[in-house]
């Protein structure tokens, strides 16, 4: 038998012979949309355990994920949420409204992925963390800048109009608040929870912590990049209190996905606020408590166009209100339970999203997907 193998390998078209092993099918995908909405290079996060039980023997270096139909290569990602062992397949797929995919598994070497998402500390910035996708960026601001005049507190944007990653450029030749072409660095954060940050809130005050202390990685693209920042413990209204923040964003998502895990001594609940800092002139204020939607289209700022800010609580039915610096969605933290809620933003110059009744329209339908979310089978 070895020998014949060897004369077939030997022979015109055995290449062919050998590929057709590598693409026999090892796994099928089933993804089903029940939504009225179609989904668009979606980021779907499939359970790597599952997947291991259909195919025990995978080589994690060595599998493609093919569309049934095309027999196109799906773009993918393996998920290890800061562990060693994988936790999860995600891939970006397309599903027509009241649609199903045929996503295949097939042994062979996957082509080169190209990296949507981005995100790292950035020491030579005051201890900034940027992170990025093919749509949106994003800061917070670290330790080094609690000590300067320029401190700021709340989450900062970088409006783009590049699908490419900018974070390195910008950083490198520090000439970020000028667009050449593929956006720039005009959003305004201050002391202030900026574009969407959480924070504990007691009689009518925002307890800020300060900039957070330490970070961590999790995974960084080309699907998703996602990290924890960790915050020095401060005192809320006579109590102790620490944050973590794990922080997520897929690949052509407007929206980024943060989950805060509060710890303090007592068990009682702990209200919190969800801010976005509001301009001095007027803007269009979309508050949306019975969907948990809180939208903002600023004013214009000049030449550099208008920002669409947002954050959206799943589940809904919260209040809101504004002060004199915030737009704000109270929620309360109870316990050891996570607060898990998305913020995002838009840009009028960025081709996409150009107006208050676009960005609005988006909130909604991005929150009808976190409501109806895509269904997965393996077989």
């Amino acid at each position: 038998m070895r020998k014949v193998f060897a004369l077939l390998l030997l022979l015109p078209g055995a290449s062919f012979f050998v590929q057709a092993q590598t693409n026999v099918v090892k796994t099928t995908i089933i993804v089903s949309n029940s939504s009225d909405i179609a989904r668009v290079g979606e980021v779907l996060s499939i359970n790597w355990a599952t997947i291991i039980t259909k195919y025990p023997g995978i080589d994690t270096a060595n599998f493609k994920v093919l569309d049934a139909a095309t027999k196109k290569e799906i773009p993918f990602q393996l998920e290890h949420k800061g562990e060693v062992a994988i936790q999860n397949l995600l891939v970006q797929i397309n599903v027509k409204a009241k649609g199903t995919a045929k996503l295949l598994i097939v042994a062979g070497k996957p082509a080169a992925i190209t990296k949507k998402t981005y995100g790292r500390y950035v020491p030579e910035r005051y201890d900034d963390f940027a992170w990025e996708n093919d749509k949106v960026a994003n800061r917070m601001y670290g330790k080094a800048l609690e000590t300067r005049k320029d401190n700021a507190f709340g989450i900062d944007i970088w409006v783009k109009r590049s699908s490419k990653l900018v974070i390195n450029d910008w950083y490198k030749t520090g000439d970020y608040h000028t667009d050449h072409g593929d956006g720039m660095d005009y959003y305004s954060v201050g002391l202030t929870l900026g574009a969407g940050d959480i924070a504990p809130y007691v009689n009518d005050s925002v307890y800020y912590s300060k900039n957070y202390h330490n970070w961590k990685v999790l995974d960084n693209g080309p699907l998703r990049t996602s990290f924890q920042l960790g915050y020095d413990e401060w005192n809320v209204a006579g109590k102790p209190v620490k944050v973590v923040k794990t922080i997520s964003l897929d690949a052509g998502s407007h929206f980024n996905r943060i989950q805060a895990d509060y710890t303090y001594s007592d068990g009682a609940d702990l209200p919190a606020v969800i801010g976005i800092v509001k301009r001095a002139e007027p803007g269009v204020i979309l508050m949306d408590e019975k969907q948990g939607i809180m939208g903002y289209w600023e004013p214009e700022h000049g030449a550099d166009g208008i920002t669409g800010v947002a954050t959206i609580i799943p589940g809904g039915k919260v209040k809101m209100n504004t002060d004199k610096v915030h737009l704000l969605t109270h929620t309360l933290v109870k316990g050891k339970e996570p607060v898990v809620y998305y913020n995002g933003s838009a840009w009028s110059k960025g081709n996409e999203i150009t107006t208050a009744n676009e960005w609005f329209k988006h909130l909604d339908t991005f929150n009808q997907k976190l409501n109806q979310p895509l269904k997965v089978n393996v077989q």
